[in-house]
């Protein structure tokens, strides 16, 4: 309720200043005709008083768009008033009013100013009108101190509360920001992982289904294992494609679904396997002393040899050989696939996705990647992990 009320005088600001100084104007409509000021040669009747007391009172009604002009306007006419040696009139609160509204609305410094003029304009009255100045004056100085202190405080707390709003307006921004950010990345993995599944299998379907198509008629024994490791692999394919695409599709509040753990170091000799069995000769090795690697490092030294294997099956051209070699030394691994196929000559990985995959994976671990054409014919990767150094 106190929410809707504050945005109702948002809207309605014109209305909400004039229903506040609209007490002060009922107390000089009752009190015209009994007010007297001490010491003062000049009285005003009736009338006077309330003309008085209007034309110190209507600036008010724009004192939050223009606070400091409005307590000059106000101090000007009470000080022209004293000059005059006119009575105090109940309009003359209205000074206090513009200063309260200063001290609310306007930085610190001004907000001194006004509380020194109001005082210092209190002191002059008193000086003029009041015999007794040291009674009177510390007396009537509580009024506009007490004042000034509400202003300040309602001036603080506003900025403290605009201060709340603004850091989380920002803190959502913020929020969002990284949500995108966030959402980037996934789809960055992901499009890793289906590039990485896709190619792979698929070219190890398309060379089965080569060498099936040419040994069907002289070798109908290879052409049967070709079917089948076609399949095999098919049906990997469409397996890791399910797991993938059921974490897409997996709702927030659902529960997680059992997966296969993710490739690591330990499925790399079976992974040269299948591309062997694909018709790619490799020979693989692995030196040095073998590290416990988290599974994420694990998956990307997987998925670096994987595409490093499948480009050579692509690109390699029949009759191609390769090496696959897994280094643990030094605090890092390195990776070296080679082959002496024909594609060297071609840059086949920097068009692509591949290298794109290769360099973000290694990225992550702040590894290197280097994709060359090697000296003596073929291409190279050589990729260069730490090992236990973060993101």
């Amino acid at each position: 309720m106190f929410g809707r009320l504050r945005a109702w005088g948002a809207h309605h600001s014109a209305l909400v200043d004039a229903l506040t100084v609209s007490p002060v104007a009922l107390i000089c409509l009752l009190s015209a005709s009994a007010f007297s000021s001490p010491g003062s040669p000049v009285h005003l009747g009736r009338s006077g008083i309330l003309l008085l007391s209007f034309v110190l009172m209507v600036p008010l009604l724009w004192r939050r768009r223009y606070p400091r002009e409005v307590f000059a306007v106000v101090a000007l006419l009470c000080f022209g008033q004293w000059v005059a040696d006119i009575q105090i009139v109940p309009g003359d609160l209205a000074v206090l009013i513009a200063m309260y509204a200063v001290a609310t609305r306007c930085t610190p410094r001004w907000a001194v100013a006004a509380g020194l003029v109001a005082e210092f304009g209190l002191l002059l009255a008193v000086v003029r009108w009041w015999g007794d100045t040291l009674r009177a004056l510390p007396s009537l100085s509580v009024f506009v101190v007490a004042i000034w202190i509400a202003g300040i405080y309602v001036n603080t707390r506003r900025r403290y509360v605009e201060s709340l709003v603004e850091r989380a307006e920002r803190a959502e921004r913020e929020r969002d920001q990284q949500a995108r950010i966030a959402a980037s990345a996934e789809r960055a993995r992901i499009a890793r992982e289906l590039h990485d599944v896709v190619a792979h299998n698929v070219s190890v379907m398309v060379v089965q289904a080569d060498g099936a198509a040419y040994a069907m008629d002289t070798d109908p024994d290879q052409t049967r294992r070709a079917l089948h490791a076609i399949s095999a692999t098919g049906r990997q394919a469409l397996t890791e494609m399910r797991r993938l695409v059921g974490v897409l599709r997996q709702d927030a509040g659902s529960p997680a679904e059992e997966y296969a753990p993710q490739p690591g170091v330990a499925q790399l000799a079976e992974l040269v396997k299948q591309v062997t069995e694909s018709g790619l000769p490799i020979e693989f090795a692995v030196s040095g002393t073998p590290r416990d690697l988290p599974e994420g490092e694990q998956l990307a030294i997987y998925r670096i040899v994987q595409e490093a294997l499948t480009n050579t099956l692509k690109h390699g051209g029949p009759g191609a050989r390769a090496r696959v070699d897994v280094r643990f030394a030094g605090g890092q691994v390195e990776l070296r696939i080679r082959d002496d196929g024909r594609g060297a000559a071609a840059p086949r990985l920097e068009g692509g996705h591949g290298l794109i995959g290769m360099r973000e994976r290694v990225a992550m671990y702040g590894g290197v990647v280097e994709a060359a054409p090697s000296p003596g014919g073929g291409f190279q990767v050589v990729a260069r992990i730490p090992v236990g150094v973060a993101a």
